[in-house]
């Protein structure tokens, strides 16, 4: 989306530099495809163990769906903002050790019902409602046999639709397209931020690394010995190349494999779905939310949106989720109407006067971007096995890596982070 509030004054984006070499090496041991998390985790470990790697980034900028951008000099992720999953998440556990300003995320949100802080007791009424459908999926979840999450889930009180939206929300799709086996492998407890925003912090784990950035690969031959990758700025050789584009990029067909790829391997990249999570950023200043960094639940309204995270990292800025209904509902309309659907929500439940100063600064659609089309990828009910599928290399020389590949931290920069690992330590185990 356009920016909504241009007409209103507000700023631009201003991009956030990061250094990076430009130096390109037609001959490297090891081609990687794309420069977000995976593309970044892979080429770190490969250049540790002492091969030779190129990095080609379609983009003129690194990062991927991880990108920070400054607003009215307030850094802002555009896309993936939470490190979900503390204990297990490799992006934590460096960030540690590199003193990085991690700080934990609050458990306690704002509940209002139609403008008034909601009682104890409508409170406990939403988190029984969690707990009944987390113990269902999970319990479910046990049998062998595969359905969509959304079947499983018990009755849960006037609280319950809101409960299956969130979790909606943070799956990608209705959970009737979500793949029950798949559910419950997502670890949200312990999660935490970054001061600066998330997308910097990926950006500095790549300082001064070997990016091509601007150059497109449409092709990749694996009918020799090594690999051949045809890119818009031209022809390299190397022993092996991980490929780390978006699942929905690589369904468009978007590079051409010769010969083509095993029947399993094409056949699990083309189960995966798009997953849709978009942000309408907004700038409140006087919004009645305290404490930064707080999802807000607004209730009792005919229209209540699945998430809202407010005054992040302190400032005035709040993220206004979009699900995948209500994304794709804004589709054939023009560029700032997710803006104007965010206003009219806040007002129906603080009424006009309390939004007279708020205002939207961007407005996410990864859906849309030519690089990514999919906010994460999503596995369909019965489809479950196909992230292991893609593991397995392809002829010893192509790996696939991204976070649609994570079991456990699937559709986060930390899942995307430990399949780059992943791949990288089987090539170099391969290579020596």
């Amino acid at each position: 989306m356009n920016d909504p509030a241009a007409k209103r004054g507000v700023k631009k984006a201003v991009p956030m530099e990061i250094e990076t070499a430009t130096s390109w090496n037609a001959n490297p041991d090891v081609v990687v495809v794309g420069a977000g998390s995976a593309g970044i985790a892979a080429a770190r470990r490969l250049l540790a163990s002492g091969l030779m790697v190129t990095v080609l980034e379609a983009r003129n900028r690194i990062g991927g769906r991880t990108v920070t951008r400054r607003f009215k000099g307030h850094p802002v992720d555009l896309g993936a903002h939470w490190l979900h999953a503390g204990p297990i998440n490799p992006l934590v556990k460096l960030g540690r050790l590199r003193s990085e300003p991690l700080r934990r995320a609050p458990v306690n949100g704002h509940f209002y019902v139609r403008g008034r802080l909601g009682t104890r007791t409508e409170r406990a009424a939403l988190d029984r409602a969690f707990d009944m459908a987390d113990r269902a999926m999970a319990q479910a979840a046990k049998a062998r046999d595969d359905q969509p999450a959304a079947r499983v889930l018990p009755p849960m009180g006037p609280q319950g639709r809101r409960v299956a939206a969130i979790h909606g929300l943070v799956s990608g799709r209705p959970l009737d397209e979500v793949s029950l086996h798949d559910f419950p492998s997502m670890e949200y407890s312990d999660n935490l931020f970054i001061a600066g925003g998330l997308g910097a912090y990926v950006g500095r784990l790549a300082h001064n690394f070997p990016v091509r950035l601007g150059t497109a690969v449409q092709g990749i031959d694996w009918s020799g010995e090594g690999v051949r990758i045809d890119t818009s700025a031209g022809t390299l050789q190397a022993r092996a190349v991980i490929v780390t584009a978006p699942m929905a990029v690589l369904q468009r067909g978007a590079i051409r494999f010769a010969p083509a790829l095993p029947h399993a391997v094409a056949e699990a990249i083309d189960g995966f779905t798009q997953g849709v999570y978009e942000h309408v950023i907004l700038h409140w200043p006087d919004s009645p939310f305290r404490g930064a960094d707080r999802l807000a639940s607004l209730t009792g309204t005919h229209r209540q949106p699945p998430g809202l995270l407010t005054r992040i990292d302190g400032t005035p800025f709040h993220f206004f989720e979009l699900d995948q209904p209500a994304a794709s509902s804004f589709d054939r309309r023009d560029v700032h109407a997710p803006y104007r659907y965010a206003r009219e929500v806040l007002a129906e439940q603080f009424g006009h006067r309390a939004i007279r100063n708020l205002s939207a600064v961007h407005g996410t659609a990864w859906r849309h971007d030519p690089w990514s089309l999919a906010s994460w990828a999503v596995v369909p009910p019965g489809l479950y096995a196909i992230r292991d599928v893609l593991k397995a290399p392809v002829g010893e020389r192509i790996w696939f890596a991204g976070e649609a590949l994570s079991r456990a931290q699937w559709g986060t920069a930390g899942g995307a982070w430990e399949e780059g690992e992943r791949a990288a330590g089987q090539i170099i185990a391969r290579l020596r």
